[in-house]
């Protein structure tokens, strides 16, 4: 696909940030069910069910071009979500698995909040407020994600945990 107009940056944008949320559904599953504290697991549900609503929103974006939803690969998704199996894989202790999974989802929000803030110029440059209007819910809640897991780290007791 040749990337030459705005429209083509934003529907190239649209499928890579497509990819990603189908990508987090699954890792925010693992998270959650490998977190054993109780409220970060019922961040990491609470924000599956957005995720899910994300995609739907992004959906009715597609379907505004009269386009079927595509998928492009999301690179930068996929090396978190790398990243984050590799640390996963060296068996670190619960208190640190814990607190290293509100990490890994703060990186991924600040991904999907670039992404988005990235993608509402473009809609509204191409004439698509609607789109625009639907990518800022989106953008919106994942803000919020973010707020709430920086809260439950800054609030982590980390005396489980030895400093060395």
């Amino acid at each position: 696909m040749s990337v030459d107009t705005i429209q083509d940056l934003f529907e190239h944008g649209l499928e890579d940030i497509y990819h990603a949320e189908h990508e987090l559904l699954d890792a925010l599953d693992e998270l959650e069910s490998n977190t054993e504290r109780e409220e970060i697991a019922e961040a990491f549900a609470e924000h599956r069910e957005e995720t899910q609503g994300h995609i739907d929103r992004l959906e009715a974006v597609f379907d505004m071009f009269g386009e079927p939803p595509e998928k492009e690969e999301c690179e930068g998704i996929e090396g978190l979500i790398e990243e984050y199996e590799e640390f996963a894989s060296m068996n670190p202790s619960q208190e640190v698995l814990d607190y290293h999974n509100m990490a890994a989802a703060e990186k991924t929000e600040h991904y999907e909040i670039a992404a988005y803030g990235n993608l509402i110029p473009l809609a509204d440059q191409i004439g698509m407020g609607e789109a625009a209007d639907l990518l800022e819910e989106n953008l919106r809640e994942e803000q919020s994600a973010l707020d709430e897991l920086k809260e439950l780290t800054e609030t982590y007791e980390m005396d489980a945990i030895p400093a060395e």
